[in-house]
């Protein structure tokens, strides 16, 4: 693993000026996300910086596949999913994409990930292990295709995707070195590193936002990342999806409450928990903050009690998104806005 001291700087630095290129693109070209009754921020800022999480992620993969860190089938798998899904969001970026078409090749990227990585490996539940053979494939499938979604509409205030992608990718580095299963930690590294880049330009206040393509990859990728770990250390699925909380809850309880309204799905808004808590702090870098200090101090202890085998993952999830659900009802997460 020593190679990855050289690695991981340079991938870095890779995004930090591709991230930087980027902006003057965008500026240059004026794509640009402006202000409107649904956004979260008050000036135009210039969009797509997460095209540098992608190319410096997707550039270090075949690296790390011919150094041995990382097997053939899961490169090629990640590799080949998240190409399809940033260039679906690049030309979201830069146009509009129907929303079918979107779907058809989001679920195109999952059937190619999940090939490669031969589907959803045995579910530990309860202490029984269970194989869920082809329906556990199709449940998988809508699995990675919500938190691609998920990681769209979490997208929305300063810095908050990118902490969270850092935190997340962290957090099971840690995990991973108290198991002694290094092998593991060079995806989620060199995901760290890729957004870490952009991040330095994204935190608030943003000077340049992440945009489809990297927002829709970031959370394609950490789904995967949870099923390939999930082969290795069956309980890092559950670990996975306790750090994962915030936004999982958040997105999810969000879609529910508009669904139930009579909204529609697909229409722009603002009422997810972190925009309602944006609004009431008057600060993103408050609850992106806020967001981490949940990361570090509640999700990663249970993550890592369930990893060493201390606690069962499906109560351990239930434990830790109890307070994350009362969280998204205290910030009225999916209630119409009142009218001004």
């Amino acid at each position: 693993m020593a190679f990855l001291y050289w690695l991981l700087p340079l991938i870095f630095l890779c995004s930090l000026i591709g991230t930087w290129m980027l902006r003057h693109y965008a500026l240059s070209r004026s794509i640009l996300d402006v202000p409107n009754a649904r956004s979260s921020h008050e000036v135009p800022t210039p969009r797509g910086g997460g095209v540098a999480v992608v190319v410096t992620f997707l550039a270090g993969l075949p690296v790390l596949a011919a150094l041995g860190a990382v097997s053939f089938p899961a490169a090629v798998g990640l590799w080949g999913a998240g190409a399809l899904v940033a260039a679906i969001g690049w030309l979201d970026d830069h146009g509009h994409v129907a929303a079918r078409w979107r779907l058809l090749k989001h679920f195109g990227a999952a059937a190619w990930l999940l090939y490669w990585l031969n589907g959803l490996a045995p579910v530990a539940l309860f202490g029984f292990w269970i194989d869920f053979g082809w329906t556990g494939h199709i449940f998988t499938a809508f699995y990675l295709v919500w938190m691609l979604n998920l990681y769209n509409f979490m997208d929305g205030i300063d810095g908050l995707a990118g902490v969270q992608a850092i935190t997340v990718g962290l957090g099971t580095v840690f995990i991973y070195t108290l198991l002694g299963e290094t092998g593991l930690m060079a995806l989620p590294l060199l995901l760290c590193a890729s957004v870490a880049g952009f991040l330095v330009w994204n935190f608030p206040p943003a000077r340049i936002f992440m945009g489809d393509a990297g927002s829709g990859f970031l959370g394609f990728m950490i789904g995967g990342l949870s099923l390939h770990a999930a082969w290795l250390v069956p309980e890092m699925l559950w670990s996975w999806q306790i750090l994962m909380g915030v936004f999982i809850i958040d997105a999810t309880f969000t879609l529910i409450r508009r669904l139930c309204n009579g909204e529609k799905a697909h229409e722009a808004h603002r009422t997810h928990a972190y925009q309602y808590a944006s609004r009431h702090y008057g600060s993103h870098r408050a609850v992106t903050l806020r967001v981490l200090a949940i990361n570090v101090l509640w999700l990663l202890p249970l993550a890592t009690f369930v990893a060493l085998e201390w606690l069962d993952g499906p109560l351990a999830v239930l434990i830790a998104y109890t307070p994350l659900i009362m969280l998204a009802v205290r910030f009225n997460a999916g209630r119409p806005e009142p009218e001004a």
